[in-house]
């Protein structure tokens, strides 16, 4: 039995309940209408799995039949499943407790189809909040349909907070310069996103830039005045500049201005009563034109000045203000001058994660969320190994330190290269470890093959962690090198991170044999789901390729090598291109293309 994430209590029993073909989803008096999205769920899931079309009805329930019911005697996160050979009954104690335990039924008929085991779960989670954060701003922006599919997901796996991350990717009104050259979600595809969020149990959380990261509004020339750093406008557009630079100035009461309006335009879009306004890697602040307020309050009161100033905008406004922790834990003896409602985000992403950050807020008494991540970020395919390591620790950071929830971060760092279908394993490990108890890294993935992918073989997830370590001369890499030249700075330190001849030649044999072995587990998986299989076998190219790549600025090779490996490039961006546009709208899509075009054209030059 795979369960995900793993219920407090499950108590097997004898026998087994069978599926009749006029059994009903039977909504008891007690279920408030809107727990109709969910027995709608189960019937879709018992028409997939069990081949049976399952009538929905309000009222009492017959013998075999399926009821749902909402009980107050529940506390407000916890559900009953009992599965008897007469009847299945979930019960919550709120209308969103009861979809958890519908989530957890449903996960049984795609393992037992129409003939269920005899059991009672108890069940509840240790984190009240626990979220995924995902990157809309640098690179990919999703659409619509495919949110919503990220969102069902994430329903499955009995998450209730949802982040996307926004810099210059929504249409704010009377300020067409951020957005002109973008591909921006309008107001009313977010109000959709968050009524389809609301009905399903998640909270749909605005976060928008607010300090640092806002290379396109301090770009514009209406804004370039209220960048810390002069000459803000007509800069060349870089990968790592757009992320390294483009601070407000903190000094300048325009800015306050400026920001509080966006916020206010962009909070009204959303139910919820939280926003992030991120506050993160505000790396020039004081540098530039607020260096003399700098100089005579100290960056870390400008900072805290400046923020606080938003907090109480927030709060004013009937929000809880969120922000990174990030810049504040360099100076926690500020932290008291934060309002008490004030949530941190406490974020750390290295498998090897130290507690000092979470810790720090601890100590300081400020309520906070810990934040590990999906490490998709400059990958075509998820570092699945580290994130796991990540999140596991995190997790048990927040646990120890008493934070009020998790929210697992997808960011697009480089252009968002990696497709939102491989952040899934990912999402899902912080599903399990902040709902409760969890599995070791190969049980889990095997689990994962199994009920996410329907991987009879349970291969899929062994073989798609080990994708990214293939890469020599990563994305990351190839964005830099080509940057650094374009900018005059010696590279030579880049490509010796490159391995040797003799270490490309055993790669090349590893992505071989991990391409065969991937195709033989798509045997086992789904039909529909047999096409990310042959795109990480796709990814497992491009990685080949771009190793290549390296190898090839590193030793020469004839001009014949070079102008068919320049091909190659171009061949696999040309696919790659079909499989950004099935689930998202441009974004930097010709921003990533420029990259293979400029490795393209070096190779067929005869030179680096």
């Amino acid at each position: 039995m795979i369960l995900l994430p793993w219920p407090k209590q499950v108590l097997e029993g004898i026998g087994n309940f069978r599926l009749d073909f006029d059994a009903v989803i039977a909504m008891d008096l007690s279920c408030p209408m809107e727990a109709r999205v969910y027995a709608q769920m189960l019937a879709e899931e018992i028409a997939k799995c069990a081949g049976v079309e399952i009538m929905l009805v309000r009222g009492s329930a017959r013998k075999g039949d399926i009821r749902l019911c909402v009980d107050a005697a529940y506390s407000e996160s916890s559900y009953r499943l009992s599965i008897g050979e007469e009847g299945v009954t979930v019960c919550g104690g709120s209308l969103i407790s009861l979809g958890y335990g519908v989530q957890t039924l449903r996960q049984l008929f795609r393992q037992y189809a129409g003939l269920l085991p005899v059991l009672q779960i108890e069940d509840e989670p240790d984190f009240k909040t626990r979220g995924f954060f995902h990157d809309i701003t640098r690179g990919r922006v999703q659409t619509l349909p495919n949110l919503k599919k990220m969102v069902d997901t994430m329903v499955f796996y009995k998450l209730n907070h949802l982040q996307l991350y926004i810099e210059h990717t929504y249409l704010f009104r009377g300020i067409t310069e951020l957005w002109r050259d973008e591909t921006p979600l309008s107001a009313q595809e977010i109000m959709e996103l968050d009524d389809y969020c609301f009905a399903r149990g998640i909270e749909l959380v605005p976060c928008l830039a607010s300090f640092g990261h806002l290379y396109k509004l301090l770009g514009t020339r209406t804004y370039a005045e209220l960048c810390e750093l002069e000459n803000s406008v007509g800069q060349e557009f870089s990968f790592w500049d757009r992320m390294g630079h483009h601070t407000l100035n903190a000094a300048d009461k325009r800015s306050m201005e400026l920001i509080t309006c966006m916020i206010g335009e962009f909070m009204s879009l959303f139910r919820s009563n939280k926003f992030n306004i991120c506050a993160d890697e505000t790396f020039d602040l004081g540098t530039g034109r607020s260096r003399e307020a700098a100089n005579e309050k100290g960056r870390d009161v400008l900072y805290v000045e400046f923020v606080s100033g938003l907090f109480d905008f927030l709060i004013k406004n009937g929000r809880t203000p969120m922000f990174w922790g990030d810049i504040i834990c360099q100076s926690p003896e500020l932290l008291k001058r934060f309002p008490k409602e004030v949530i941190c985000l406490a974020w750390g992403y290295s498998e090897n994660q130290e507690d000092t950050e979470v810790r720090i807020l601890h100590e300081a008494g400020t309520r906070q969320y810990v934040c590990p991540g999906t490490r998709g970020w400059n990958h075509f395919v998820n570092q699945m190994q580290e994130s796991y390591q990540n999140i596991v620790r995190m997790c048990a950071y927040g646990r120890k330190y008493g934070a009020l929830g998790v929210l697992n971060t997808d960011w697009g760092d480089y252009g968002h290269i990696g497709i939102p279908d491989f952040s899934i394993p990912g999402m899902i490990y912080g599903a399990v470890f902040s709902w409760g108890e969890g599995f070791d890294f190969d049980a889990l993935n095997h689990m994962i093959s199994v009920l996410e992918y329907g991987d009879a073989s349970g291969e899929f997830m062994d073989c798609l962690a080990k994708v990214s370590g293939c890469e020599i001369f990563g994305w990351a890499g190839a964005v830099q090198f080509k940057e650094w030249s374009q900018k005059g700075k010696d590279t030579q330190g880049l490509l010796s991170l490159c391995a040797d001849k003799e270490c490309f030649e055993k790669i090349k044999e590893r992505i071989a044999a991990l391409s065969e072995k991937i195709f033989f587990a798509s045997r086992s998986m789904e039909l529909e789901k047999r096409p990310l299989a042959a795109y990480a076998v796709f990814c497992l190219r491009m990685i080949s390729v771009w190793n290549v790549v390296g190898e090839c600025l590193l030793v020469p090779k004839d001009m014949q090598e070079r102008m068919a490996l320049a091909g190659q490039l171009e061949q696999c961006l040309y696919h790659y291109k079909e499989y950004w546009r099935k689930n998202s709208k441009e974004g930097d899509l010709a921003k990533i293309s420029d990259v293979f075009f400029w490795y393209a054209d070096l190779l067929r030059q005869g030179g680096r």
